[in-house]
């Protein structure tokens, strides 16, 4: 892994400033951007280490914390390790803050972050990366059809109602996007029952979007996340494989 230079940064935004973390190669730039949505956990140190290995491949990444109108991070104190008996009560806490996120207000978020990523001196001109694990996943859904002229590429793994029956789920956006869609699915995640993968699917294939959307077989929902029980080394490193192919191809 190539060496890599992160820091904190602050977002302007409609409701506020959004602290994010923000990665790229040490020495000359730029280099392809890349915006990492969060998962319910929110930014902490594993998510840096997944956007410090990202950014050593060749991004300038960029990880905002998605729950700032609560807070910097960490919004929510966090145990090391996160083990099954444990989310419940986690969950008490973070469902709230889940539930406050709108599409609209989501949106106006990655605009901003969006232009962030274009006004940084290490992030190369043109459009960019997305990708999201648990909750991000749906929002990294959500930029490419909200924003299809800045997105050239989204990916999102374990992702969480993806394809609801909702009005406002974000697979309805699909007819909207231009860029190519990878999303790697864990089959033991009632987050994302086989109704709603199918229904992803179709919805981009109708639309025409060039994607590929595949089940872990064995992995559960969380699977790249190595701060909790859900960790699969097997289908994270498959996550890994991916997405930088997808992001190599496209960006």
């Amino acid at each position: 892994m190539s060496a890599v230079h992160g820091t904190t940064v602050d977002i302007a935004t409609p409701d506020g400033a959004a602290d994010a973390y923000l990665v790229h190669p040490e020495g000359a730039g730029p280099f392809p951007a890349v915006l990492l949505y969060m998962d319910a956990f929110g930014l902490r140190p594993h998510l840096k280490t997944m956007a410090d290995r990202l950014a050593s491949a060749g991004y300038t990444v960029l990880v905002p914390n998605a729950f700032y109108r609560h807070g910097r991070a960490p919004v929510i104190d966090l145990p090391d390790f996160v083990d099954p008996a444990q989310r419940p009560e986690l969950f008490q806490r973070i469902g709230p803050l889940i539930q406050s996120l709108t599409p609209e207000s989501t949106m106006a978020d990655a605009d901003a972050y969006l232009r962030r990523l274009a006004e940084c001196p290490m992030a190369r001109k043109g459009p960019v990366g997305v990708t999201g694990y648990c909750m991000g996943a749906g929002l990294a859904l959500r930029t490419a059809g909200t924003f299809p002229d800045r997105v050239a590429a989204a990916a999102g793994f374990h992702g969480a109602n993806l394809a609801s029956t909702a009005p406002d789920s974000p697979h309805l956006l699909a007819h909207r996007i231009k860029g190519e869609l990878y999303f790697g699915h864990a089959d033991q995640d009632r987050a994302l029952p086989p109704e709603q993968i199918e229904r992803l699917d179709e919805s981009l294939t109708a639309a025409g979007v060039h994607h590929r959307c595949e089940v872990y077989t064995g992995a559960h929902h969380g699977f790249t996340q190595a701060d909790t029980a859900a960790y699969d080394h097997n289908a994270a490193e498959r996550h890994w494989a991916a997405l930088l192919d997808l992001f190599g191809r496209t960006l």
